[in-house]
């Protein structure tokens, strides 16, 4: 992951937060700071599934809020 990316999203988040503020469901700031990733060209994937293993136990079914250029998870 480079340094660059890393100031991309968080540059993003705070745009999202600094415009909306704090205390509105999880659901709104998602569907934000998406559109402001499209808006700064940023790639990004929405609600991934995949399965977590956990000392070999497969966790089926769970799913990523946003997977940013296949390498950051955000929760």
């Amino acid at each position: 992951m480079s340094d660059e990316l890393t100031e991309k999203i968080i540059g993003a988040a705070i745009e999202v937060h600094q415009v909306l503020g704090c205390g509105l469901l999880e659901s709104i700031y998602e569907e934000a700071l998406c559109h402001e990733f499209q808006l700064r060209n940023i790639k990004y994937q929405r609600q991934v599934a995949t399965d977590v293993i956990y000392k070999g136990v497969v966790i089926q079914g769970q799913r990523l809020d946003l997977l940013v250029n296949e390498e950051v998870i955000i929760e």
